[in-house]
């Protein structure tokens, strides 16, 4: 069966704006900006009829698509949608020393290392594990073929990697903002990207 998914990262929160670490722990809502850009989404694509939505457990990503799911649509949480574990370091700004962090971390993954985390934190394979349950359920869902799903940045890029057959190292090669659109086809086998990093509802805001 033939499925059209539309991935999207949440709307700016206040903590994104601030450089606070935001991972599968901080339950932040969306900011003014944030709504907004929400808002600019739902013009761009509420006439897409989507058979279901999918969000993480976390607010920011269901007050994104709020707008679908009030036209009626159905909606349901999926853990394995959350965003990466940061450990130690989530609720935390962004300073010298955790920036540093940061850049070791994501340089040892570019380099393989993706058994590693954050302390306390998820790896990026142990965020693959949760994210493949997740899919293979939608998958499984048959009279789901036009699916909108809401999820978080850093989890998005490792989504697309193991999706697409690229190297889960090549994250960072797939861009991301609050709000960016990447629609997938599966046609029963594979997934291909038809609209990469769609950002054009954000032109005006």
């Amino acid at each position: 069966m033939r499925k059209t998914f539309y991935f999207i990262r949440h709307g700016q929160t206040d903590l994104n704006l601030r450089g606070i670490v935001q991972g599968r722990g901080v339950n932040s809502p969306l900011n003014e900006t944030g709504h907004k850009q929400a808002q600019a989404f739902f013009e761009a694509f509420h006439q897409v009829r989507f058979d279901k939505i999918y969000t993480s457990t976390l607010l920011r990503t269901k007050q994104t698509v709020r707008p679908f799911i009030e036209l009626g649509i159905p909606s349901e949480e999926l853990s394995g949608l959350d965003e990466i574990s940061w450990g130690i370091y989530e609720g935390k700004e962004q300073d010298e020393t955790i920036m540093t962090g940061f850049d070791k971390v994501v340089h040892s993954w570019r380099e393989g290392n993706l058994d590693l985390g954050i302390e306390q934190g998820e790896s990026p394979n142990q965020l693959v594990a949760r994210q493949q349950q997740a899919i293979s359920y939608m998958l499984q869902q048959e009279q789901e073929e036009t699916i909108l799903v809401c999820m978080h940045g850093r989890a998005m890029r490792i989504l697309l990697c193991h999706l697409t057959g690229v190297s889960v190292c090549l994250m960072d090669d797939f861009p991301h903002t609050n709000t960016a659109l990447y629609v997938l086809e599966h046609n029963g086998n594979e997934f291909h990207i038809v609209d990469h990093y769609n950002v054009k509802h954000l032109e005006n805001l």
